[in-house]
C-alpha cells in the first residue's frame, strides 16, 4: 500500500512542478510568436499568471512535504508547518484572485478603444484556471484522474473535499 500512496504523491509533486516550469516557457513562446496578444504588456495576464503560478507552487510543496514525510516518517500525514503555511496562502491567493478583476478592469481603461482582445481573453483563461486550480486545492477536488476516484464520484455524486482542506480541519 505504501509503494501505491508513495507513487501517487510522486505523479503529483512532479506534475505540479512540471506544469510551474512548462507554463513559463509556454507563455514566452506564446508571447513570442503571437506579438499582437501584448501577453507581456497586459496587468492581468501577470496577475493571472503569478496566481496560476503561485498556486502550482504550493502544490508542489504541498504534495512533496507529504511524499517526503512517506518517505522518511512512514506517514502521509501533511506537517502541521505546511498545512499551517498553505492557510495563510489561502488568505493570500483570495486578494491576488480580487487583485485581478482590478488588473482586468485596468488593462480595459488603459487599451480602450484598441483592446488586445486576444490577449485579454487568453489572461481570462488563465484567471479561469487559477481560480480551478484555487478550488482544488483548498475546498474540492476536481480533479479525478484514477479509477478510484471516478468509482466514488459516480457512487456518490459529488465532490470530495480537497486533501488539503481536510488537513485544515484536522489541524486548525
Amino acid at each position: 500500500m505504501k509503494g501505491i500512496i508513495e507513487r501517487r504523491l510522486a505523479y503529483l509533486y512532479t506534475g505540479e512542478l512540471t506544469s510551474v516550469i512548462m507554463f513559463v516557457f509556454v507563455s514566452y513562446i506564446v508571447n513570442y510568436a503571437m506579438p499582437n496578444l501584448h501577453l507581456y504588456s497586459l496587468f492581468s495576464f501577470w496577475v493571472a499568471f503569478i496566481l496560476l503560478e503561485c498556486l502550482l507552487i504550493q502544490g508542489t510543496i504541498y504534495w512533496h512535504a507529504k511524499l517526503k514525510r512517506l518517505r522518511v516518517e512512514n506517514t502521509s500525514i501533511t506537517p502541521i508547518k505546511i498545512v499551517r503555511l498553505l492557510h495563510r496562502f489561502k488568505g493570500l491567493n483570495k486578494f491576488i484572485i480580487l487583485l485581478a478583476i482590478l488588473a482586468f478592469i485596468i488593462d480595459f481603461v488603459r487599451w480602450y478603444p484598441s483592446l488586445p482582445i486576444g490577449g485579454l481573453l487568453t489572461a481570462f483563461f488563465i484567471y479561469i484556471f487559477a481560480i480551478l486550480e484555487f478550488i482544488n486545492y483548498f475546498y474540492k477536488q476536481l480533479s479525478y484522474d484514477n479509477r478510484f476516484d471516478i468509482k466514488y464520484l459516480m457512487k456518490s455524486r459529488r465532490l470530495k473535499r480537497s486533501s488539503l482542506n481536510k488537513d485544515f480541519k484536522r489541524f486548525l
